[in-house]
């Protein structure tokens, strides 16, 4: 069995879709809906920069989507490859949950970058600059980062927000918070703790303001059932029903993101290949969750070629 996974924040660079958009006429149709959808010159701004537009929570997350989507028609429209004949999952990490939904067709492309728009801009005014912050921590399970978590809280915010791997969990909320829990890791047994450079504390109950945003924007957007399953982020379970969607992604604002359990859920529902399209962030998580499970990651024509060669 075969899951197609999608890449979240962070795996944005200047030049991103360029070399696809130059080789391929489908490619170029994805950005130019897109921009169209959010009247702006985004895939501008994706090869050209400069990377602090990029990078913007509003920007980045849209254009995340927008690669790999044009990676996932390229190779549906040139390869000639149907997703539900070729993937019997999709997933996604945060914003990637949104890609993975519009790439089983449970949303249409349009919707799906207004959406990630939507929600780049809720998030980043949830809380004000300065307020909030993030750190990764490595060497860290589930159990010694929650630990660390309560220990640092002393009355504040600061929880699990991403659960990656088994050796990297990022924890989310005030900044004295986070910064008391990176001072303490070694207490906690935990090797490092790296702020990280983000505008804004994610996943956590500081962001309720966008969850409650995304609750009014999700209930006008038009879902369709997907493809095949969505492997939901808050729940680590595939997903199907519209309405069960929309409730999933809008206390996913606020909820971990369970990665390492969903890819360990998947894995032991009989998938063995995971493919990333669009990034190259996911693959590394997913071998040092599940090492028996064969990881590709496509980003280039090249690898796309590989790829419709080995499906």
């Amino acid at each position: 069995m075969r899951a197609f996974i999608f890449p979240g924040q962070g795996s944005q660079s200047v030049g991103m879709g360029k070399a696809l958009a130059d080789a391929s006429t489908v490619a170029r149709e994805v950005f130019q809906e897109v921009d169209e959808a959010l009247g702006q010159h985004l895939f501008r701004v994706m090869c050209e920069g400069p990377e602090s537009d990029l990078t913007l929570t509003e920007n980045a997350q849209p254009a995340i989507m927008a690669n790999a989507i044009a990676t996932l028609r390229v190779m549906e429209k040139e390869g000639g490859i149907r997703l539900a004949d070729k993937a019997d999952f999709v997933a996604g990490h945060s914003l990637g949950e949104y890609t993975a939904l519009c790439a089983a067709q449970a949303l249409d492309l349009s919707t799906a970058a207004r959406l990630l728009k939507l929600r780049g801009r809720a998030m980043q005014a949830a809380v004000p600059v300065g307020e909030g912050a993030m750190a990764a921590l490595l060497g860290a399970d589930i159990e010694k980062a929650q630990a660390l978590a309560d220990a640092a809280a002393e009355g504040e915010i600061c929880t699990v927000a991403n659960d990656n791997d088994p050796t990297q969990v990022v924890i989310s909320g005030h900044r004295g918070a986070i910064e008391r829990a990176v001072a303490m890791v070694k207490d906690h047994g935990i090797k490092r703790g790296v702020l990280l450079p983000v505008s804004a504390p994610f996943h956590c109950p500081l962001m309720q303001p966008a969850a409650d945003a995304m609750a009014q924007a999700l209930a006008q957007a038009e879902m369709r059932g997907p493809l095949v399953p969505v492997y939901a982020n808050v729940l680590a379970a595939p997903i199907a029903a519209p309405d069960d969607i929309r409730a999933r992604l809008v206390e996913q604002v606020t909820g971990r993101v369970r990665w390492r359990e969903s890819v360990m859920a998947m894995f032991d529902a009989g998938v063995t290949e995971f493919v990333e399209l669009g990034g190259k962030v996911l693959g590394p998580m997913v071998k040092r969750s599940a090492p028996d499970a064969t990881v590709t990651s496509i980003i280039t024509m090249d690898d796309i070629e590989a790829a419709l060669a080995g499906f």
